[in-house]
């Protein structure tokens, strides 16, 4: 079950590849939550699409090597190139002339090169735990990935031949990684599960697939950015250090948000913070008033009350109990809508009690 199901839905293919995709609400701004790295789909941001749906339309897509969309067995299938093209073929499918992005970790490589390269499509970037190449070394790069090493403990996981010996147990060690906070065994069960609906296979050729965006090239595509900025990253992100997202942050003139104590996912960790941010973003508040009026300069509002009654009225109520109304006495119209608008209690629910009915919850 999902708190909120699509309004449209569809593909789009590009050499054979196919990509799913779905539309949320409507109106203006149009987001586009990007796909990240192969290991998870468009779920992923299962806990901001019902939020922003609310205010604006929403788009997500399966990222190629998972869910819906086709698993090219060509590493260069994978390449930042063709998820950047992707992201263009789903706007153009689905009418949408400019979009606000959102981008996850590995996300970010492609929301980079769309906003330095498309910056008529971009009207906004959001970059949550950006896994872009500045040179500082995240904890995996400590062993080799080809290699075949004489240990399988901890980032010596992040291998190819551990892949393919032990996937499940990679995918249950990274996603530990990425919600490093008390209390998320959730979100590491659902990240190992969608993470089973990919392959090792899949994983490998994502890792030997050519990057435009890499250790030479990110900030001279940084610079290039002209649109707004947010970067929001966990101070201790276990996956791509948040040094990252500060140096990201400073070299788009954007603004950095730092999550303390956060992980490397604070959208699934922390919804309602970030669904904040991100409609603070995407929807800014309008500037104050320049003009504050004191109290006893505003203009006299005349409060709604009950009717005053008759006095006749007033020494008939007096002779009869509480709770019963004279005869004859009118009821204040005001107070006979809130009557009749009170629902009835549950069964065995106590007068001041609770309706469950009617609680309300932050998120659907």
């Amino acid at each position: 079950m999902r708190a909120r199901y699509p309004d449209q839905e569809g593909f789009i293919e590009r050499d054979d590849v196919r990509i799913f995709y779905e539309v949320f609400g409507t109106g203006e701004p149009t987001v586009l939550l990007l796909p990240t790295w192969s290991i998870l789909h468009s779920r992923l941001w299962k806990a901001q699409v019902p939020y922003l749906a609310r205010h604006c339309r929403v788009i997500t897509f399966d990222g190629r090597g998972n869910g819906r969309s086709s698993r090219p067995a060509s590493a260069d299938a994978y390449s930042d190139r063709e998820f950047a093209e992707d992201a263009l073929a789903v706007m153009d499918a689905t009418a949408t002339q400019q979009a606000v992005l959102v981008s996850f970790s590995l996300g970010a490589c492609w929301a980079l090169l769309l906003a330095a390269e498309h910056p008529e499509r971009v009207a906004g970037a959001v970059f949550i735990g950006p896994a872009l190449p500045f040179g500082l070394h995240p904890p995996r790069m400590m062993y080799s990935f080809d290699d075949v090493l004489d240990t399988d403990e901890g980032w010596a996981k992040y291998n190819r031949h551990s892949w393919l010996k032990d996937y499940r147990g990679f995918l249950q060690f990274f996603m530990s990684q990425i919600f490093t906070e008390p209390h998320s065994t959730k979100q590491i069960e659902d990240s190992v599960g969608w993470g089973l609906e990919t392959t090792p296979e899949v994983l490998i050729a994502t890792e030997d697939a050519p990057f435009t965006v890499n250790g030479e090239t990110t900030e001279e595509f940084a610079r290039r950015v002209r649109c707004p900025v947010l970067v929001i990253h966990g101070d201790e992100d276990a996956i791509i250090p948040h040094a990252h997202g500060a140096r990201l942050a400073e070299m788009t003139g954007g603004t950095l948000v730092t999550i303390e104590g956060g992980g490397h996912g604070p959208e699934c960790r922390d919804p309602v913070k970030v669904n904040l941010l991100l409609h603070d973003f995407i929807k800014p508040s309008p500037s104050p008033a320049s003009t504050w009026v004191r109290a006893r300069k505003r203009r006299k509002r005349r409060l709604a009350g009950p009717a005053p009654r008759h006095r006749s009225t007033q020494g008939t109520r007096r002779a009869h109990s509480p709770g019963q109304r004279a005869p004859g006495e009118r009821v204040p119209p005001h107070r006979e809508r809130i009557r009749r608008a009170r629902p009835p209690l549950l069964p065995g629910l106590a007068a001041h009690g609770r309706d469950p009915r009617r609680e309300l919850h932050a998120l659907p």
